[in-house]
């Protein structure tokens, strides 16, 4: 495989895209250090408290239902610019921005970015990568999620012990970093958005989307460069090609075909039922949560640094064994685990008595499950289940459902820790694993080495 295919070149193209991770990653994490100063500021209700939160995955929703139709019509590379441009908008916004309603229209801008980029950056790297490392790469952009996690919370820690030591002297720090500290955590996403949007310029158009827009003469400029010889790069156009010939309907009609059909509502189900199993909850809500548990503020907060840590160290192990253990294999012993970690979880709350290190053991080996398991495998599986000619449309159906589910968690969770308490928020995560695991025990094929023709071949059977 390596002498035919110039792998230098393909993991280049994997990590540019993967970068739109980092972003997702990072807006997506930096809010669970900003919830309470942003409460007690604006003196937000319960209510309240998890509108600010779930704002952002509205503009998420709607950046899933264009993100399909966009790439498809402007392409993966523009549309993956129009996602970094709206990441720049919203970091900058927030932290100047006047009011809550002002702070709340452009965290939905760069949610609007969140959606996007979830649903491009993948279909990007699976149609530039090579069947045999296809997990490994789209793995990338996972990778970079939780590097855009880890990211967030180191930035929320020190900016807060710094808004801690800049309290007892005003003089030392401005209003960003001092008593409205979420501005300086907020607008530091303006960093690595400014290198996503520099770097997307290096990479050319996805091949297959060249294909299927019938440019193959660009279509064959750019195999020709992920391939070692023109011989193979012609033979992976006319793949492509074969896969996508005597298609005659609209996108909308394939979709509804059996076959093609089954596949969308399999990703829709495991997109959304993956965000009942508390992932979200614990990325949006940590410090909350340990603070529940009777941490403090700081103490709280370099927890969730933990969390972050475990996460990314785990997705890279993740990343270097998908393609040899396999991605429904990953999930059966992941989530096996979370279920045990979440009713240990729960038990430690329902009980009051254990002690602090019981709680975030199982706290750090529960990330640790899902991070090897549903966090590796499900943008890889979405990004590879679909057919070459409606890709960017399925998935962008199978994200909708995705961030539908986010967006009620996210709204959700305040309601539950109040009402269902701690304890019985976490049983009923560990109760939503299992409609999950008999989806992906009954329905899902394992794609692991198939190219994306073949497990197109697999569906429409």
């Amino acid at each position: 495989m390596t002498q035919r295919v110039n792998m230098g070149y393909v993991v280049f193209l994997s990590v540019v895209a993967a970068i739109g991770g980092i972003l997702f990653g990072y807006d997506t994490a930096v809010i669970s250090g900003t919830t309470e100063i942003v409460k007690s500021q604006f003196g937000l209700s319960t209510g309240l408290e998890g509108w600010y939160v779930g704002c952002a995955l509205i503009g998420s929703i709607i950046g899933v239902l264009v993100a399909g139709m966009l790439s498809d019509y402007l392409g993966r590379k523009k549309t993956m610019l129009i996602a970094a441009v709206m990441f720049s908008v919203s970091a900058i916004g927030c932290a100047l921005c006047r009011g809550f309603s002002d702070l709340v229209l452009y965290r939905m801008i760069g949610g609007f970015g969140i959606g996007v980029v979830s649903i491009v950056s993948p279909i990007y790297i699976s149609e530039v990568a090579v069947a045999e490392k296809r997990g490994t790469l789209v793995s990338l952009y996972q990778l970079a999620i939780t590097v855009g996690f880890l990211l967030a919370y180191l930035i929320n820690y020190f900016i807060l012990r710094g808004a801690d030591t800049a309290a007892a002297d005003p003089a030392l720090g401005s209003r960003m970093f001092n008593n409205e500290y979420w501005r300086g955590m907020l607008g530091f996403e303006t960093l690595p958005d400014l290198l996503f949007l520099a770097v997307i310029f290096f990479i050319p158009e996805s091949p297959r989307w060249l294909i299927v827009r019938r440019r193959e003469d660009r279509a064959i400029q750019v195999l020709t460069r992920i391939y070692a010889s023109p011989e193979e790069a012609r033979k992976q156009l006319e793949i492509t090609r074969a896969s996508i010939a005597g298609e005659v309907k609209s996108e909308w009609k394939v979709l509804l075909e059996p076959g093609i059909r089954t596949a969308v509502l399999v990703g829709s189900a495991i997109a959304i039922l993956g965000q009942f199993m508390g992932v979200n909850a614990v990325l949006y809500y940590g410090p909350k949560i340990f603070q529940d548990a009777g941490l403090s503020g700081e103490g709280s907060m370099f927890s969730t640094v933990l969390v972050g840590v475990v996460n990314m160290l785990t997705t890279v192990v993740a990343l270097l064994i998908i393609d040899k253990v396999g991605r429904k294999q990953l999930v059966w012993w992941g989530v096996g685990g979370m279920i045990v970690c979440l009713l240990c979880i729960g038990t430690y709350f329902a009980a009051g008595t254990l002690p602090t290190w019981f709680l975030l053991t199982f706290f750090l080996l529960y990330v640790f499950c899902t991070a090897i398991s549903i966090s590796a495998v499900v943008f890889v599986l979405l990004s590879e289940m679909y057919p070459n000619r409606v890709r960017g449309l399925a998935m962008s159906i199978a994200g909708l459902a995705l961030w539908v589910g986010t967006y009620l968690i996210g709204q959700l969770t305040p309601w539950m820790l109040e009402n269902l308490t701690p304890a019985g928020t976490f049983f009923l995560f560990a109760f939503m694993c299992v409609p999950y695991l008999l989806i992906m025990w009954k329905k899902v094929p394992e794609t692991t080495g198939r190219t994306l023709e073949e497990i197109e071949a697999y569906w429409k059977r």
